[in-house]
């Protein structure tokens, strides 16, 4: 190491000996000790820790306190940008234990909700149309209409009345309807909240898990000792417990904000329900039950003449009990009904035993009209009903079979369920059976099956069409995996007494033609003539619940088929009781070989 030589300021009086002639102090002896400055941030930590120390003892909290003053956040969230308000009248939504997307609005202090809120959780029977101008809403009995914008409504009853508010508006697009008008005809419990404005809605009364706020603590937007805090929770507060972490846990407080907190914060875990609101008591939709198993068979007639076929169709059928012809129709856009149907004829079917449920479908004349030229508008809707029901009465018909095919679209959705409540009014009030075909939910959930079931008084379900000749490869028309499955969504939401499953008297033959499969209808009593003309076997497939070949048609070409016949049939009964179901109904009458009726009454009369 280099030794640096560095020069000493000499020290007054420093040379040799002091006056006094004694040897001068050491230097270190000589140094004045040094003054110790004021250091402002020391004595402004140390006078916060004296500060939270006495606000700890004053408060009743322990040491822990003071640590997670100074380790945690004490940011205040925005919110006002937490619930996304957007403007003075904008008011956000707690349905249940969630935020939802959609919004409420706070319209000269009452609360408006958007409808479609309305109808997906607390009432569905509310129809906005836009054409008319008019909110409904449909009862067994009437309809009550009231014009956006207005606080007056009238019924299809006569009757009439005012509420002290707007009953419904519009803004952003959108109908809101005011929670108040909803409680009329509904069970739920709404409460609001300011600053910022939110709205809790509850629909559901299950049970709860509930805790206590032990010791004061912050609730905040996630979970973690830096983030946002929604607000202080005071010691005795109840909370809802929502999402359980490892250290955190997800509540939601009495005014309906929805944060995180420690575990540790909590006390006294416990289950609470709820108690329901019940001020509404929901009207009955009476019905027309049969007190035996449906066996129904649909009668495809494509014109007057072919009325005369009843008498050699039903020659040879066994247990029929409904038959349903193909009779009632849209002659136009305006909605008047066309019928091909006879008054003979019904007498015929009633004189062997069967009543007569008259099917009234949308695909004659469909290149002449639209659905939605019909059915948005309330006029055009009561037209259609009256002439349909007094087509059905003047041929002394005992019920009606709506056939509609072509609701695929959410455009038409609504219309058709409120279409359907307002036809059930009219069945109801003339003793006329309702009932409705529709496709299975796998393929069609537009149809809302389950408010159907509420107003008609039997579903039929159209078992079929698995595969069509739309389909890009081959399939069988109904295997028995389709037909469980289909059954089964649809009880999960209709009463099996509701609900007729029907089957079809026909398959697909598929044929390859240039590195493709197209298909051709083979009616059951055809089948075994196609089969042996071309000279294919068929053996039972477990899988699909049919009969399968496949080989070379007598021109060539490779084929594949699925077969209906008794056999499958009888498969898919085996279904339908397990299920409990109100019958079979049958496409179609003509299609059938003889054979398949011992399996059929069998089972609808219980041989």
């Amino acid at each position: 190491m280099t030794r640096r030589n560095t020069r000493r300021r000499p020290s007054p009086n420093s040379r040799g000996r002091s006056r006094s002639g004694s040897r001068s102090r050491s230097r270190r002896g000589s140094r004045r000790r040094p003054r110790r400055r004021f250091n402002p941030a020391v004595f402004i930590i140390a006078l916060i820790l004296i500060l939270g120390a006495v606000f700890v003892v004053q408060s009743g909290e322990d040491l822990e306190s003071l640590v997670h003053m100074f380790s945690y956040s004490n940011k205040k969230a925005d919110l006002k940008a937490y619930f996304d308000i957007k403007g003075k009248d904008d008011v956000a939504i707690v349905l249940g234990d969630e935020y939802i997307e959609k919004r409420a609005k706070l319209w000269d202090g009452e609360y408006y909700v958007d409808l479609e809120v309305i109808r997906n959780n607390i009432n569905p029977k509310f129809y906005y149309s836009k054409e008319d101008g008019t909110l409904k809403y449909t009862t067994p009995d009437t309809i009550i209409t009231s014009n956006i914008g207005e606080k007056g409504w009238t019924d299809s009853n006569g009757g009439s009345g005012e509420e002290e508010y707007v009953i419904s508006k519009e803004g952003d697009e959108t109908l809101y309807v005011a929670l108040d008008y909803v409680k009329k005809f509904s069970n739920f419990a709404y409460e609001g909240f300011k600053d910022p404005n939110h709205l809790q809605l509850t629909t559901k009364w299950d049970e709860k898990a509930v805790a206590t706020i032990a010791r004061r603590t912050s609730l905040r937007v996630k979970g973690g000792p830096k983030s946002d805090v929604l607000r202080k929770l005071n010691k005795g507060e109840d909370v809802v417990l929502l999402e359980e972490f490892e250290n955190w846990i997800e509540v939601k407080t009495a005014d309906s904000l929805i944060g995180y907190i420690e575990k540790k914060k909590l006390t006294d875990p416990r289950k609470v329900t709820p108690d329901p609101v019940t001020d509404y008591q929901e009207p009955e939709y009476t019905r027309i039950k049969k007190d035996h198993l449906i066996n129904l068979a649909f009668h495809s007639i494509g014109s007057e003449a072919g009325n005369a076929t009843l008498t050699d169709y039903i020659a040879n059928t066994k247990g029929i009990n409904v038959i349903a012809p193909q009779w009632l129709y849209f002659e136009d856009a305006d909605g008047t009904v066309g019928s091909i149907g006879s008054a003979d004829y019904v007498k015929e079917a009633h004189a062997a035993g069967m009543d007569v449920w008259v099917i009234f479908d949308d695909m004659k004349n469909k290149d002449k009209f639209k659905l939605m030229d019909l059915l948005p508008y309330a006029e055009k809707r009561a037209k259609i009903i009256k002439e349909a029901i007094a087509q059905v009465t003047l041929l002394g018909a005992d019920g009606l079979n709506l056939d509609f095919e072509s609701i695929i679209s959410e455009e038409k959705s609504q219309p058709f369920i409120e279409f359907v409540r307002e036809m059930s009014i009219a069945c109801r009030q003339q003793g006329i059976v309702f009932s409705i075909d529709n496709y299975y939910p796998i393929y069609n959930k537009l149809m809302n099956i389950k408010e159907q079931g509420v107003v008609a008084d039997y579903i039929i379900l159209m078992g079929y069409d698995q595969h069509t000749s739309n389909s890009d490869k081959p399939g069988p028309n109904s295997s028995i995996g389709f037909v469980e499955q289909g059954l089964d969504l649809v009880l999960q939401d209709v009463d099996p007494s509701k609900v007729i499953n029907a089957v079809p008297f026909y398959c697909r033959a598929w044929q390859e033609k240039d590195g493709k499969y197209e298909s051709y209808v083979q009616h059951m009593k055809n089948v075994q003539e196609y089969l042996s003309t071309n000279g294919i076997s068929v053996s039972w497939d477990e899988e699909t619940g049919l009969n399968y070949g496949e080989g070379k048609t007598k021109d060539g070409s490779a084929c594949k088929i699925w077969v209906e016949d008794p056999q499958s049939i009888a498969r898919k009964i085996e279904a339908m009781k397990a299920r409990n179901l109100a019958g079979i109904a049958e496409w179609a009458l003509g299609q059938e070989s003889s054979e398949v009726w011992d399996v059929i009454a069998s089972y609808t009369e219980g041989q």
